[in-house]
């Protein structure tokens, strides 16, 4: 059986695709929002990157509420045990990233209390007191956490363009077909 036949679920496409638009556009945006200097297209980047990390906390946790309760399909049976588990890792990795990321710019925002306005829709509560030194402290790890982020997606890409061009062994269509 091709692995192509063997899909995931669409809700658990239209997760993946959701998470993968909102990662996607995080990154380049927080890198962005820090090095185009003060003004208003500064302030318009951190709100949009602010609101894509609130966006994605439900959306991961939806996500990962799925993964446990649908069992993804399985990885072919010539796949190499350690690709397996380097698979296997890589989507834990991006998981636990995935809830802890946002989290972390939440914390930093609050304790350097920015507002956090959610699509120019409504505004969240800060969840820390402010205080300058540590929001320093938590946006470096978030700059850190990203760059992570950012290397799971290469090597998560890389290996589902692997899988296509050169195993052609249906994996890349399984997150694919529609």
């Amino acid at each position: 059986m091709v692995a192509a036949e063997l899909g995931y679920t669409r809700t658990a496409r239209i997760l993946h695709w959701l998470t993968a638009v909102l990662v996607i556009a995080a990154i380049p945006a927080g890198i962005a929002m820090v090095n185009v200097g003060a003004g208003p297209l500064q302030n318009v980047l951190f709100d949009f990157h602010r609101s894509l990390g609130v966006t994605l906390i439900p959306v991961i946790l939806l996500r990962l509420v799925w993964r446990l309760t649908h069992k993804p399909p399985p990885l072919p049976g010539d796949i190499p045990p350690l690709q397996a588990y380097a698979a296997h890792a890589v989507h834990i990795a991006f998981y636990a990233l995935l809830i802890v990321q946002p989290l972390i710019g939440w914390l930093g925002t609050s304790a350097f209390r920015a507002p956090i306005d959610v699509w120019w829709l409504f505004e969240l509560p800060p969840i820390w007191p402010e205080d300058r030194a540590f929001s320093d402290q938590v946006f470096e790890v978030h700059e850190f956490v990203g760059y992570l982020i950012a290397l799971l997606l290469c090597a998560h890409i890389g290996a589902a363009l692997m899988h296509h061009f050169v195993r052609r062994d249906g994996v890349l269509q399984r997150m694919w077909a529609w």
